[in-house]
């Protein structure tokens, strides 16, 4: 195996067995939860947080700055003196670029050590997706410059379709208006929203109704796919408390696809502050985001 150490942060909503096995570096974007802090020393179950949100809570959250950056770097840099940091969307968060001030300011300190920094323009499981891609490729034997090369050249690949249940939620962060979300609660209305090639979250369509919303997921896919139809091995699926709801889009995409392998996950507070109760988002590899 190649002597390097991934690095993500708590944005790419991977399991944490999957984070152990593959010995991932984690920095973690802290929450608040009625006034609490939570996130570095402690976290909040999950259902607990969306059954929270479901009552109303309104969770606020933060990034990483750059002094706490710099101490997650060199602690990893006792264990290894290459670090690759896949990082969460830099239009999503100051996090990355924070990071990137951190490692710069590392290896100006020290020539003992390599730290290279991808803005991965990626959220939830998108990120986690290209970390897996990197895990992979480090298991195969490439080396740091081939692994951050490849994520570098194919994030943009990285498709992430992804419905709401709660217009509100999208209200508070700011991407529809407070009347819109009234009227397209009463009418049943489901946004359909992606993230863009400069990882900002974007209203692609609606539809109406639950059901609809996540069969649009799929047919979103089959658009989105194109020449990556028999290149895609895997597809991950993130969730804000509504596991049914993502395993009906997991059965559908194994249906049309025919690819076994998925991963499922609960879409961590950081994230789900902002997406809210019973989002789901589907992740795969196409043509263009």
């Amino acid at each position: 195996m190649a002597e390097f150490k991934i690095i993500t942060d708590s944005t790419a909503d991977l399991p944490g067995e999957y984070i152990e096995q593959n010995h991932l570096g984690m920095m973690v974007l802290p929450y608040i939860v009625n006034e609490e802090p939570y996130g570095i020393d402690k976290e909040m179950d999950v259902k607990e947080f969306y059954q929270q949100m479901r009552g109303g809570m309104m969770p606020t959250t933060s990034q990483v700055n750059p002094e706490t950056a710099k101490e997650y770097l060199e602690k990893y840099l006792e264990e290894c003196s290459e670090l690759l940091v896949l990082s969460f969307s830099s239009g999503l968060s100051g996090t990355c670029g924070n990071v990137f001030t951190a490692a710069a300011e590392i290896m100006e300190e020290r020539k003992d050590c390599r730290i290279i920094v991808v803005d991965t323009l990626c959220a939830s499981l998108g990120e986690g997706l290209l970390v897996h891609k990197a895990v992979e490729m480090k298991k195969a034997g490439k080396s740091l410059d081939e692994t951050a090369e490849w994520v570098e050249k194919h994030k943009l690949n990285m498709v992430h379709v992804f419905t709401v249940d709660d217009l509100f939620n999208l209200h508070r962060g700011g991407r529809v208006s407070r009347a819109t979300a009234i009227v397209g609660t009463l009418a049943s209305i489901k946004p359909l929203l992606h993230v863009d090639d400069e990882g900002h979250l974007v209203a692609v369509g609606k539809v109406r109704g639950r059901k609809k919303s996540l069969n649009s997921l799929v047919d979103m896919m089959e658009k989105q796919i194109g020449s990556f139809r028999d290149k895609n091995d895997c597809f991950f699926i993130s969730h804000g408390d509504a596991l049914e709801d993502a395993e009906y889009v997991r059965d559908l995409v194994k249906e049309k696809f025919g690819i076994s392998d998925c991963m499922i996950n609960t879409i961590g507070p950081t994230i789900g502050a902002h997406s809210g109760p019973g989002t789901v988002a589907l992740f795969f590899f196409g043509d263009n985001r």
